[in-house]
This record gives C-alpha cells, structure tokens and sequence, in this order.
C-alpha cells in the first residue's frame, strides 16, 4: 500500500474502437498532470478506470464483465476503487450506477475535465452521484457553423496547452492533454466527434453528441507530439470523417488537412477511417490516392446494398452507386484497400434484399467485411420498427452472410499474390510481423515477413521500422510475404 505521500497509482482500462483510445489517453493525461502515477496492470492500480463501450449489446456485456473483473481485485487490499466512464457510462448513467454495485462511481463526459478531482474523491470513500443521461445532441446548435463557440465537453478534443509539465509532450511547442499508453507505432488521431445523420439503428449520436470537427491547429499539434513520440503512423479516427470541416465553414478541409499531417516529421503514412460511401466525394478520394503518405485505404460504411433497405435505415445509395465508387477509387489505385460492415436481418430484410447483399459483396472484393446481425438498441427507431426478422433466421443470415465473406476475403488476398507490399512492422517477437497499406490496425489482418534474411544478412528491425515484401502466400485476410528491402 502507499503512504498518503505517494501518488495514487491508476490503471485505464480501455474497451472499444481507436476513438476510446484516444479518450483514454486523455484522461491519462490529465490524471498523469495532476499527480497520479499510471500503471499497467489493473493489479497493481490503487484506482482502476474502464472506459466502457456502448455500441452493442456484445460491447455492453464485455463493459460490465470488465468491471466486475475489475472490481474483484478489491479482494487483494491494494485496489481501492473501481470506475466507468466511457460510452456505456455516459449512456446509461445513473441506471448502470443502480444495477451495477460493484462499480464505486459512474463517470459522464462531462466529469472528463476534471477527472482528476473526481477520481481523488472517490478513491477517498466520497460518494459520486451518477448523472442522468440526455441527448447529448441537444447539447449543441442545429447549424453546424454556430457549434464552434459552444462550451460543451468533447471527450478527445482538449486543445493544445501551453503550462503543462514536462513528460506530457515534447520539451518545445504547445503541450498535449494526452499521455500514450502503448508504445505502438500506430496511434489513433482523432479529427472529430459525433454525427448528425439519423441512422434508425444507431445509438451513437445520442450519447456522443452533433458532429464536432476539431480545430486542424489543434490535430496538427497532436500529430506532431505523436510523431515526437514514436508513433510513424496517424490513424485518422471520428464517427464520421468525410464531415470533417462542415462546422468549420469548409467541407474539404479534410484535403487540405492530410497533406500537413503527412509531413509531419516522424511521421510516415496517414490512414483515415469512418467515411460514409455518400459524402465520400471525388476530391476526397483524388486526396486519399495522390497525396504522399497519405494511405489509399478507404474505410467505407456500408451496411447494406439494397436501396430500399438503406432508406429503412435512413441510409443513401444502393449497390450500383456503391459499386462506381469503388471503381472510381480503384481507377486512381489499383491495390486500394477497402473495408466495410454490414448489418443483416434488419427489420422488413426480404430474401430479394440479402441476395443483393451478397451478389454486391461478390463483385466489391472487400478486404475485410465485417458482418452483423440485427439487433434492437435502447432509443433508436429501428426498436420500433415491424417486419422484426425471427432471431434464429437473422443467425442464419449472418452465417450465410459470414461464410461467403469468409470465402471473398481469401480470394481477395490471394489475388494479392506477387504484389509488392509496404509494411509498418509492429512486432518482432520471434516473427516479423506488420501491417501493409491496405491492412487497418485490429481489424484487416496483417502481415507475416517470412523470409529472415535480406542480402545474405539476418533481418534485423525493431518496431516502427518499414519493410518492403513480396506477397507469396496467404491464410485468409493475412499475408505472408517474402522481404525485399528494409527502409
């Protein structure tokens, strides 16, 4: 145990997608600046945080079993405190606080700026009263350009500062709110949060609010600390990054923005994530395929191809219109990446509109689909929709669904045979294995260097390090390949 001189030790355990990560490493800054030591291992925490996924109920069921997991280790005398914060925590609030005793405290967003306090009193024995949710897009202006001045906490967003202690950011230059928790030579970079379409299935613009863009001075600070601290790729991450600039008064501010974030010094490629196939416009893609460093990787959301179902789901396009931007973009980049998701068993899903899913899925050759079935959440209209699809036919579905995805994703990679392919390595524990260009961090597979000599000299490379493959094999979305050159 520590005297009452030494800092409280906490651990962020983080759950989710990139974009929590960022949140996390907010956080960690800020209880880092006001005199907590962080630690890794939950075990070895005086106050442990989890920051909570809300997406799904999958992702809500992990969220609650990590807090209970967490919350054991109260047992061993050392943890005093266990804490949500997180999507889940902001969502549900005072209901989770209710239903989940073992949880010392549930933290909203708005607790974010002062976590530190927070945290200090309740590890304390103080009690927290847990807010009562709201919509937090009622929170901000209907007219994106009036949202700028609004004094509303987005998490991930604190701008750069210039009183910060040393160790939080590079020893020149503003000072970042934000702390790393990895030494990965990946870091997610968020541009912007919220969204403001009306999708029927999606809970995430209730409780992450109106879309917000970040100032680019304020990215291009934060890209420029990671690029000081190891990070040789920004992975570009919001819900929705083709809206970048709208409330900024400039809808292509993201083309203008990744070639500054490209030379940032350290910094070796750019990957932007969450693009919505119907604001994704052709400057954009001339941006994503001809700027230096900037990745062609187009992270498309889907969901569906059948026209009438993507109007139930207040969605645009259909799979003819989805299949010219692929075209598009593979005009201009051959090799692009392209991922996606798709939900199945909507309400109303006929067996017409999943054979056109999966005839669209044949002639897109994705390199990674990710594949979902339909299920209600909490405040979305889709809970109130008819037509509901019996749950054993929507797991049918996805079986379907996932098969075949299965089957085209190895196509897919193996038409990659004998390309010559980039690759960030990110590990070197026994193999040699990164991610190429059309690999996203997590979720698309990654890379094997299989050969273990280059030029008669044993491949010697630590993370971060870029190395150049020939593509000889495959086992599934991963590749193996052979190594041509080290950078």
């Amino acid at each position: 145990m520590s005297s009452d001189t030494d800092p409280t030790t906490v651990a962020l355990v983080t759950l989710g997608c990139a974009r929590n990560e960022v949140d996390s490493e907010e956080l960690a800054g800020r209880l880092q600046r006001d005199g907590f030591r962080l630690v890794a291992d939950a075990s070895d925490a005086e106050a442990v945080v989890v920051n909570t996924c809300g997406f799904v109920e999958s992702a809500k069921k992990d969220s609650v079993d990590t807090l209970l997991q967490a919350a054991e280790l109260k047992g061993d005398g050392r943890t005093k405190s266990v804490v949500a914060v997180g999507c889940m925590a902001e969502r549900y609030g005072s209901e989770l606080a209710d239903s989940l005793s073992e949880a010392d405290a549930v933290l909203g967003f708005d607790d974010y700026p002062d976590i530190a306090g927070r945290l200090r009193s309740i590890v304390a024995g103080e009690r927290h009263e847990p807010h009562v949710p709201v919509d937090r897009r009622t929170l901000l202006p209907i007219s994106p350009v009036e949202r700028a001045g609004a004094d509303v906490v987005v998490p991930g967003h604190a701008p750069a500062q210039p009183d910060l202690p040393e160790g939080l950011a590079p020893a020149s230059g503003p000072r970042i709110v934000r702390t790393r928790l990895d030494d990965s030579p990946t870091a997610p970079l968020k541009i912007a949060s919220g969204c403001d379409r009306r999708c029927t299935f999606c809970a995430i613009p209730a409780f992450r609010g109106s879309f917000v863009s970040r100032r680019p001075s304020d990215v291009l600070a934060d890209a420029r600390w990671l690029g000081a601290n190891g990070a040789r790729e920004l992975f570009l991450v919001s819900e929705n990054s083709t809206s970048y600039g709208k409330d900024l008064g400039d809808l292509r501010l993201l083309e203008t923005l990744l070639p500054e974030l490209a030379a940032v010094e350290g910094v070796e490629r750019v990957r932007v994530s969450y693009l919505q196939p119907a604001e994704t416009r052709p400057s954009l893609v001339e941006a994503m395929t001809s700027t230096p460093g900037v990745l062609p990787y187009f992270d498309l959301s889907f969901q569906h191809a059948s026209g009438p179902l993507l109007r139930r789901m207040r969605r645009f396009g259909d799979a003819e219109r989805f299949l010219e931007l692929l075209g598009t973009i593979r005009d201009r980049a051959p090799a692009a990446g392209v991922r996606s998701n798709v939900i199945v068993g909507f309400p109303g899903e006929t067996e017409d509109d999943l054979e056109t899913l999966c005839d669209f899925l044949v002639e897109a050759r994705l390199d990674a689909t990710g594949v979902f079935g339909y299920s209600d959440e909490d405040g979305t209209e889709a809970a109130s929709l008819d037509e509901k699809l019996d749950p054993d036919e929507i797991a049918d579905r996805v079986e379907h669904v996932s098969r075949l995805v299965e089957e085209l994703t190895d196509q897919r990679a193996a038409d990659r045979h004998g390309e010559f392919v980039s690759v960030l390595v990110e590990s070197v524990d026994g193999d040699v294995v990164g991610r190429a260009e059309h690999q996203g961090p997590e979720v698309d597979g990654c890379t094997l260097l299989r050969d273990s000599t280059v030029g008669g000299r044993a491949l010697d490379v630590q993370p971060g390090a870029t190395v150049t493959g020939r593509v000889v094999a495959n086992d599934g979305v991963d590749l193996i390949a052979d190594v041509v050159q080290v950078s």
